[in-house]
């Protein structure tokens, strides 16, 4: 349970850190964030909308406890990063490049599945 628990926070620390930096220039509504979340076709008060809802998430799943909320989060930053890599395909066509939402998207599923693991060996304890 140990080496779980350890790999769990790694995988967990990771995903979470990915998206909360990612949620900062939306947040600060950054010039940047602006133009590409603008270019997409989405509103503008849309942007600090998700930058709160990504850094609310990434705070939910590193609270211990609250096994509702965290499974709400991870849904809503999957959401969010198949919402991203669906509007930006859609919008400039696929590059190769759009392959890296494959990172965070493989962080939150390994650390989603260690939590449902970690989970169960409590309850079997």
């Amino acid at each position: 349970m140990k080496k779980t628990k350890i790999a769990y926070w790694i995988f967990t620390g990771l995903f979470a850190a990915f998206m909360a930096f990612t949620a900062i220039p939306d947040v600060l509504m950054a010039d940047d964030a602006v133009k590409f979340i603008s270019d997409l076709g989405y509103p503008k008060y849309f942007i600090p909308f998700i930058g709160v809802a990504k850094i609310l998430g990434s705070i939910a799943i590193l609270i211990p406890g609250f096994p509702r909320v965290k499974e709400w989060a991870y849904a809503g930053l999957f959401f969010d990063l198949i919402g991203a890599f669906y509007s930006v395909v859609s919008f400039a066509g696929f590059m190769p490049g759009h392959l890296f939402i494959l990172l965070p998207v493989v962080l939150g599923a390994i650390s989603y599945r260690l939590y449902h693991k970690l989970n169960s060996q409590i309850q079997a304890s």
